[in-house]
């Protein structure tokens, strides 16, 4: 364990405990790490929120969001329901604070702890944090006691409002506490991409401009704002997706390899590979949801949360171009979108061509990524048909995570690996103020472009469509080939006796 491991006898306080996102998220992840053994028996979990409950009330509500994979996580329930104490106060003024620091005091005493350590994750609105966060400081962090704070994203909703936020949290707390947690950095395929890179020569051989034609991340959901639009439509699709969680994803898939596993190595070679990203106001494609065709699913201005003339974009794809000696002249999109036929976030990176000479015909090879659902690594490949002939098809080399593990394997969910990162103290998965920094640098121009009088027109696209009609035409321009529509059989189920190459 790291030296900068919390020890067995640790505060964890959920602020916003009451909230969705507490429910859904924080108190089951907390219940899956305790399930597996990774969290302190004793643990002192706390809730604090300004609505009115018992301690009973909170651990029903909470009950019903923990996942049960068998009768033994169901068994454990209880004893971690039992940890959990709640506080109701207000998250500006000190009464509820003083409470909290007695019952973690009550906690450290009663278990002889020497050094008091002590997790606050932020589960509130980014407008609380900083009067949150003064109040931690003022009441609930002794002299002598070891803090952690997790603050949720958004961090910001443009440049000048995330340094106003970075501004208002530095003087209370340190770069070393502050875990600004981004959920995708949790996913386990995500994570997976510096293994797949920087351990496996066959890849990071041919991780250049010099292999690769282009680069695709794609984000699709297969539902609309379904009543929360109101909220979306002050974010749209670019700041909720794009600007943090693909983001991410795309620094990690194209950084140089750090010199090692240390944290701020890490961090030092994606804010290096941030650097050299450009977006192109020009490049983009931008689009809102309509009727389904059938007329049985709404479109986005249907909403009545949502304002009838709103531009607000919720499907986007833009160009990215990283001027560097690795990447220079490789296309990469990002897109994502709302309501569209299917929910899957996957890379998609396509090879350049093989010199054709014997071949009259082969196809490309594409290396696909998938983070979710059903996460999987596959290569698609072109390979002899078994028979006479020399005929050859595309094909694949397929790791799907389903088939090539136990379904007894367990595999954290996203909040669970990053809490435990926390706890560990490892910021690796974690966002760094100066990336932060150069990622709002990057997108506020455009987002201030989208937003603005001279915004480029939206295309309406039905609600479950694969996408706006206009991709295809986008994803030609930034450099995909789509030689293998009509290319891929399965399965193949007679020999070939075709002479072909």
């Amino acid at each position: 364990m790291s030296s900068d491991a919390f020890g067995d006898h640790v505060s964890i306080v959920v602020f916003g405990a009451s909230g969705d996102l507490a429910k859904k998220k924080t108190f089951p992840a907390l219940f899956g790490l305790y399930n597996q053994g990774l969290l302190p028996k004793n643990v002192n979990i706390i809730g604090y929120a300004r609505s009115e409950l018992s301690n009973e009330e909170l651990r029903e509500r909470i009950k019903s969001f923990l996942k049960f994979k068998d009768d033994a996580a169901k068994l454990k329930a209880d004893g971690f329901l039992q940890l959990i104490s709640y506080i109701s106060g207000p998250y500006d003024k000190p009464d509820g604070y003083h409470k909290l620091e007695e019952a973690i005091s009550k906690y450290d005493q009663e278990n002889k702890v020497q050094q008091s350590e002590r997790l606050f994750y932020l589960a509130l609105p980014p407008s609380v944090f900083t009067t949150a966060g003064k109040n931690i400081k003022e009441h609930c962090y002794p002299e002598g006691a070891r803090l952690r704070l997790i603050v949720e994203k958004p961090f910001g909703h443009d440049l000048e409002s995330s340094r106003q936020l970075q501004k208002d949290l530095a003087p209370l707390f340190s770069e070393e506490e502050l875990y600004r947690i981004d959920h995708y950095l949790g996913k386990e395929m995500v994570k997976n991409l510096f293994v797949l890179r920087f351990g496996n020569a066959m890849l990071s051989g041919v991780w250049n401009n010099r292999h690769i034609s282009s680069v695709q991340i794609s984000f699709k959901e297969a539902f609309g704002t379904e009543g929360r639009g109101g909220y979306f439509d002050d974010i749209g699709i670019v700041r909720d997706v794009m600007q943090n969680h693909l983001l991410q994803v795309l620094t990690l898939l194209t950084m140089d390899r750090p010199v090692s596993f240390d944290p701020e190595a890490v961090r030092d070679e994606k804010v290096k590979a941030l650097k050299a990203f450009s977006i192109d106001n020009d490049n983009i494609l931008i689009g809102q949801y309509g009727k389904s065709e059938d007329g049985t699913k709404p479109g986005y201005l249907d909403d009545d949360t949502v304002k009838k003339d709103s531009k607000c974009v919720t499907y986007a794809a833009m160009g990215i171009n990283i001027n560097n000696e690795r990447w220079d002249g490789v296309p990469f999109v990002l897109r994502a979108g709302k309501a569209l036929d299917e929910s899957k976030v996957e890379i998609r990176i396509q090879f350049k061509q093989v010199a054709k000479g014997i071949f009259k015909e082969i196809q490309r090879n594409e290396l696909v990524i998938r983070i979710q659902p059903n996460e999987a690594v596959y290569m698609k490949i072109n390979s002899k048909i078994p028979g006479i002939s020399t005929e050859t098809s595309l094909t694949e080399l397929d790791l799907t995570y389903s088939s090539r593990y136990s379904k007894d394997f367990w595999i954290p969910e996203a909040y669970e690996a990053l809490i435990r990162d926390c706890f560990l103290g490892n910021h690796a998965n974690f966002v760094r103020d100066d990336e932060l920094d150069v990622s709002w640098q990057l997108f506020t121009p455009l987002l201030q472009y989208i937003e603005g009088e001279d915004r480029p027109e939206l295309e309406i696209y039905p609600y479950g469509s694969k996408s706006p009609k206009s991709l295809k035409k986008f994803l030609i321009k930034n450099g995909y080939v789509f030689d293998h529509e009509g290319a891929y059989q399965w399965p193949l189920t007679t020999p070939s006796v075709k002479g072909k190459i």
